[in-house]
């Protein structure tokens, strides 16, 4: 309203001080970067946590369990992602009425940390000792868990951050060990020589989910073998006499692993053909054949004879370049996808090869050590580096014409997910849990069915992942991590006959000690005399298998967790990793899942649709984030993103983050401003005596409130931020709020048309603030605040979060004076108006829209429902004249309603005078001669009874 007092000469009556004008000094402001810490430090020194967990007692349960994020490295996005996805769920699920407790985990042992330590201080065995190594190794741990633990605290994630669980606390590390024996009892455990994914850099075995596919250029070679008796072969083809001799061709990316060839494989339903070259008469797979001669620079050449696989098997191969024969056999491995149809069998180099190996009875030949060097006694290569090695073949069958194509091609080979470089396989002597001696594979299987995955697809993903798997390589060749304590006798290598005994006397030790104890104590304190005879080992677990036990180490063993947990929450890498690990142990522990449901969320990328990472520069640290914008507006931003996909970042991006927040907040701080006079103790108007117009308010409200809440029970979050975000910039600031400041403003402060909309926007801040308060926490509270600020209100709890979704909405009934369907016309006639007006504003025929008159022509449903209103169609449609007239056609001189069938518009200037303090012109300005500048209305208002008002 006006402070232009040039229409008051008298100065008389200051007509602004009779209007009810919200407060100008309302707290809730921006700023959240450095407000956020002081509400933490608030929230911590009265234990919020503490009094949500005393208010929720008796409640039913609802468990996430927290997959522990490695104690390793500064916090990023994804890291955010995860965690603030994860505080989503257990604030919706209390504020639902849950008993939803939150605890925190971190992953501390395995070899990130050992390499950090070593950088430091030197390998175990030159400038330390193994037990001063892991000391140092614990250290480092311990300081990066308190180093991102206040990073999470300060994303405003609620949990027991004074008692997290730690895979390297003592009783965690027992609890592994008694994992580790109740799987052995179940008679999962194996050792076996088998090939094992190997990573030099690490000088380890890694586990399945610690591999990564990347491009990588390779030599492919096509090498032949020799039949030893060629007659026999020939016979096979249905040739006498080839003339030539016959080789048997093969393909490999690996010409390193030639020195362990022990036969070669083929698809027993395959056809082979024996072709006439210049180069010998050659074996090639049927459909693979002219590709392979192109290769050679030999096509068209004369196919002397055809046969099967199986007609080959058991016929005998010379080694390209050892005094050694090799067997054909048969695997269903063998693909004709490319290559020759026949693969080299190298049973310590390959998980297939070692199968079929397996099955004839091969000779399992493993000719490299652990430092990825060949044995000295290993012909040709003995003492050479792997990739030393591998030249020294490829020239080696170059001279001895075995080698008969050499290309460089670009392929997916699996890395080191740590060191980013690649792998090998190798058979080496190690620890598996067998996938199918006791059936494993088929119960886990079993158990995917029983568990609701989200997205859905992740069915599918992790149950292919468990059909193909071989057996999981637990055991590691390092230090710093939970020991495997078995003894293995001597000569048999079977495990000691009270094993389970041992293994619960060291967990035992380990609860008080620590790992250590196990390092410490010898044999003979362990098993008396029989250490004459048995050798104790010497291998660590599996990281995977320290956090994929955590459903028996932390939820069996928490009284006030349980397994199977109700959620497990975590990036889609994970259906290869923790998913994956918790599943096997659980469903080898327990012969089931450890969870009931299963969220997967997708990584972060840029702009352009690129994984953010150190190396490529285009990563956003989320504490940069905080410091600038806030918690709350990173908190908005991961709600508001699709889970399900990428989830794409950039400044842009959340720079509209903060855009919606501020739409969010303002509509808050309005319906705030709007109440600071209201007590709702005293101030609340009964339903059935509340305007038609704020009763709509308040079915809306509860009718986005049924989305809201069955959004978050589906895990559907950034459907909780669209609807909040239209509810607070449609619904409210575009229609209710905007048609009810007049009556908020102008009425009188204890009438009952203002009192109606102030208790409408009681109820409303009472549902908005709980809505906000899983995604915006920060913001929640201060408005919680906020709503309790007027004189003589108290707070009914200290914390939104002590409290349940709002109970205190209605919809409408079937009695309305105006109907849900009188609303939804009412409202196509204003946003059309509002259109008209905004054309008469650009042609600066008038101002603000108070400066217009309307009338609306309309017919049948319509025209009833814009009749109801009356009076109060102008104050809807934010006009000083409104007239609603009943006609079946369009009148001259109209604007058809864009968006309202069969309605029609006339919208002109007004040429009333303006009242000073409502802004309306009305023909009444003047007629009062105490308040010559007031229209009727506003007279009523500031010196009679106040105005009655029916409808909005």
């Amino acid at each position: 309203m006006s402070d232009d007092k040039s229409n008051n000469p008298d100065n008389s009556i200051d007509y602004k001080k009779t209007l009810n004008l919200p407060s100008t000094s309302f707290p809730m402001k921006g700023n959240l970067a450095n407000r956020e810490p002081v509400w933490l430090e608030a929230w911590t020194k009265d234990d919020l946590y503490g009094k949500l967990r005393k208010a929720a007692e008796g409640r039913p349960k609802y468990i996430l369990h927290d997959g522990p994020p490695y104690a390793n490295g500064e916090l990023h996005l994804g890291h955010a992602i995860n965690k603030i996805l994860k505080d989503i769920v257990v604030k919706s699920k209390t504020l639902a009425g849950f008993d939803s407790p939150y605890k925190p985990g971190w992953d501390c042992h395995g070899l990130p940390i050992e390499a950090v330590v070593e950088k430091k201080v030197g390998k175990v065995g030159q400038k330390v000792d193994a037990t001063e190594f892991r000391k140092l190794c614990r250290e480092y741990a311990g300081k990066q868990v308190e180093q991102q633990k206040e990073g999470f605290i300060r994303m405003g994630v609620l949990g027991e951050w004074n008692e997290p669980y730690l895979t390297m606390n003592f009783k965690t590390e027992a609890d592994i060990v008694r994992s580790l024996g109740k799987i052995i009892e179940k008679g999962h455990l194996i050792k076996g020589q088998k090939p094992v994914n190997w990573c030099l850099d690490c000088g380890s075995s890694l586990a399945e989910a610690e591999v990564e596919h990347q491009d990588k250029v390779s030599d492919s070679i096509d090498v032949k073998y020799l039949a030893v008796d060629q007659s026999e072969i020939a016979t096979k083809f249905g040739v006498s006499d080839p003339a030539d001799e016959i080789y048997l061709v093969i393909w490999t990316t690996t010409p390193w692993t030639l020195p362990a060839s022990m036969a070669v494989t083929l698809h027993e339903d395959f056809n082979y053909l024996l072709i006439k070259t210049e180069k010998g008469a050659l074996v090639l797979e049927e459909s693979l054949h002219e590709a392979a001669l192109a290769r050679y620079e030999l096509e068209n050449q004369e196919v002397l004879g055809t046969c099967k696989g199986s007609d080959l098997e058991g016929l005998m191969l010379k080694h390209p370049f050892y005094e050694r024969e090799l067997p054909i056999i048969l695997g269903e491995h063998v693909t004709a996808e490319g290559g020759t149809g026949a693969v080299h069998t190298a049973a310590a180099h390959g998980t297939d090869d070692y199968i079929v190996a397996k099955k004839y009875n091969l000779e399992v030949i493993n000719p490299l050590g652990n430092d990825g060097h060949f044995f000295e006694d290993v012909g040709l290569v003995g003492g050479q580096f792997v990739y030393g090695g591998n030249k020294t073949v490829l020239a080696e069958i170059a001279e001895n014409g075995s080698l008969l194509c050499q290309e460089k091609i670009n392929h997916s080979y699996p890395h080191c997910w740590r060191h980013k470089t690649p792998i090998i396989f190798r058979a080496t002597p190690q620890w598996f849990i067998s996938m199918d001696k006791e059936g494993l594979r088929d119960t886990a299987l079993k158990g995917i069915k029983d568990v609701n995955w989200v997205p859905d697809w992740g069915e599918s993903r992790i149950s292919k992942m468990i059909e193909t798997r071989p057996d999981w390589c637990i055991s590691r060749q390092r230090f710093w991590g939970v020991p495997i304590p078995l003894f293995v006798h001597s000569e048999t290598q079977e495990l000691h006959p009270k094993t389970l005994e041992i293994m619960e006397t060291v967990a035992k030790g380990i609860e008080q000690e620590g790992i250590e104890y196990w390092h410490r104590m010898t044999s003979e304190e362990l098993i008396g005399n029989d250490a004459n005879d048995y050798e104790k080992t010497t291998d660590t677990l599996d990281v995977w298998f320290d956090s994929g036990t955590t459903h028996f180490s932390v939820l069996d063993r928490e009284d006030h967790l349980y397994s199977p947990a109700d959620m497990y929450l975590e990036g889609s890498d994970q259906h290869r990793g923790w998913f994956h690990s918790s599943l096997l142990t659980s469903s080898a522990m327990h012969g089931r899942a450890p969870y009931k449901n299963v969220l997967t969320h997708g990584f972060v990328v840029d702009e352009n649709g690129k994984k953010m990472s150190k190396s490529d520069s285009n990563g956003i640290a989320p504490v940069k984030v905080m410091k600038n914008l806030g918690a709350d507006i990173l908190r908005l931003w991961v709600s508001s993103s699709d889970y399900s996909r990428e989830i794409t970042v950039s400044d842009e991006i959340l720079k509209r983050s903060a855009d919606a927040y501020r739409r969010i907040r303002n509509t808050a701080r309005y319906l705030l401003s709007n109440t600071s006079d209201f007590n709702p103790a005293t101030d609340v108007i009964a339903p059935e005596d509340m305007l038609a117009l704020d009763r709509w308010a308040m079915d809306k409200t509860a009718k986005s409130q049924a989305i809201i809440v069955k959004a978050y029970e589906d895990m559907q979050f950034h459907v909780v931020y669209q609807e909040i975000l239209k509810f607070c910039s449609i619904d409210m600031g575009s229609l209710y709020l905007d048609i009810t400041k007049d009556r908020q403003y102008t009425m009188p402060a204890n009438s009952l048309p203002r009192r109606s909309a102030q208790t409408a926007a009681y109820h409303i801040l009472q549902a908005l603030v709980r809505w906000m308060y899983p995604i915006i926490s920060f913001t929640s509270e201060e408005i919680w605040d906020s709503i309790y600020s007027a004189e003589g209100s108290e707070k009914p709890v200290d914390y939104v979060l002590l409290t349940e979704w709002y109970d205190g909405l209605f919809e409408l009934d079937d009695n309305e004076a105006l109907t849900e369907s009188d609303w939804a016309s009412i409202f196509e006639v204003r946003v059309a108006v509002s259109k008209q007006l905004e054309q008469l504003r650009k042609d600066s025929a008038i101002g603000s829209s108070l400066n217009a008159d309307v009338t609306v022509y309309a017919t049948g449903e319509t025209f009833d429902a814009l009749n109801k209103l009356e009076q109060e169609l102008r104050f809807v449609l934010i006009t000083s004249g409104a007239t609603v007239e009943n006609v079946d056609s369009k009148p001259a001189d109209t604007i058809e309603a864009e968006g309202a069938s069969g309605v029609w518009l006339s919208v002109k200037a007004s040429g009333e005078e303006k009242c000073v303090r409502c802004w309306h012109h009305q023909k009444s300005v003047g007629n009062d001669t105490d308040h010559p500048e007031l229209c009727g209305r506003c007279v009523e208002n500031v010196s009679g009874k106040g105005e009655a008002r029916s409808y909005a």
